[in-house]
């Protein structure tokens, strides 16, 4: 029988289902429509939850993501990528990593507030701090809360070094505080390009800018003297990894210095929430994808694995490397290592102002 869930599709939303939270005992569905006097569906709305953190700077111990520290001022995020893998962390708040992932974000408004005191801690030696690491910091709600504005401001007081990284033009907003950082070699930042497919990216990123706008957000922002890199991530093996050679040329060709890529895992929930996705958007290449993800993690559509998870083994994995690393070579890219500079952070003695 199929539910309601797989009948319907959500546009403008990533994930199509709400997979259950492993961490809640109980649930209730629709099983027998007639026998329903009052039946709320859910809200399609976005809606923003504020929470009263009691940090907001997490060290981050995995080996293999590249970052020390991270900051995210926003859980759960409206772009609603389908593979994002800040999806499972929602469960934790007590809602579903699918749907209710984009459309129930939580704001950490006391974020700004609880940054300075971490800044401000006995000992803290000034070790770059990513912004954000888990749900992009220039999500839609940025545009109303202005969170990652205020951290920036605060950064920049006391000469923090921050990298960061996004998939929203709307970071051009913040290119003045970013551009004072740089000259002080306070800032590293990437933007994320998996695809230059428009109609790929309308379905698997639907509420995120487009691949042109993420370009010229990488041009603007190295004319600022903003060191730029992008993450190709996550590469869908069947489905966009053989749009290596033309995205790699076009960052090159707006600035970009440097560039990484994972291939895509699909740990927890956003296995079902993939899968789903991929069935209703790509029913004809469904089995060729599934299963060149398999193949990249041991037969497994998840990994767990540190130092294979993010890139994955395997002859596809293989060839997938080799062809990135040729067409960076070939455009210039991660010749230079981009190394912030620590020795200028100072508690500032006057107030900084967090508006």
């Amino acid at each position: 029988m199929i539910s309601d869930e797989e009948k319907q599709y959500f546009k403008g939303r990533g994930a199509q289902v709400n997979p259950h939270n492993k961490f809640l005992k109980d649930v209730y569905v629709k099983e027998h429509e007639e026998g329903i006097d009052d039946w709320e569906e859910s809200d399609r709305k976005t809606s923003f939850i504020f929470e009263n953190s009691k940090t907001i700077v997490n060290k981050v111990d995995s080996p293999d993501v590249g970052m020390a520290y991270s900051l995210n001022p926003y859980q759960g995020c409206e772009h609603g990528c389908t593979y994002c893998y800040a999806r499972n962390s929602h469960q934790y708040w007590g809602y579903s990593a699918g749907i209710e992932f984009e459309r129930k974000i939580i704001v950490k408004k006391d974020a700004p507030v609880l940054f300075k005191k971490f800044l401000e801690k006995k000992g803290w030696d000034a070790t770059t701090i990513s912004l954000s690491g888990n749900t992009d910091c220039y999500q839609p709600a940025e545009r109303k809360f202005k969170l990652t504005r205020q951290l920036l401001e605060i950064a920049l007081a006391y000469k923090q070094p921050i990298g960061m990284i996004t998939k929203n033009s709307l970071i051009l907003r913040d290119r003045d505080i970013l551009q004072e950082m740089a000259k002080l070699n306070l800032c590293m930042v990437y933007v994320s390009i998996n695809s230059l497919n428009e109609d790929l990216r309308q379905v698997m990123e639907p509420r995120t800018t487009t691949a042109k706008q993420r370009l010229k957000v990488v041009e603007e922002l190295s004319k600022d003297g903003i060191p730029m890199g992008v993450m190709v991530a996550p590469l869908v093996p069947g489905l966009s990894d053989h749009e290596i050679p033309k995205i790699l040329k076009a960052v090159a060709n707006a600035g970009a210095i440097k560039a990484g890529y994972t291939v895509v895992r699909l740990n927890g929930a956003i296995g079902q929430i993939f899968e789903d996705w991929l069935r209703k958007n790509f029913p004809d290449r469904f089995d060729k994808v599934w299963h060149s993800i398999q193949s990249c993690h041991g037969g497994n559509v998840n990994d767990s694995r540190f130092g294979d998870r993010m890139r994955g083994d395997g002859n596809i994995s293989q060839m997938i490397r080799d062809n990135f690393r040729l067409h960076c070579r070939l455009n210039g890219l991660n010749v230079k290592d981009i190394i912030l500079d620590h020795t200028l952070f100072k508690i500032p003695s006057n107030q900084v102002s967090l508006f």
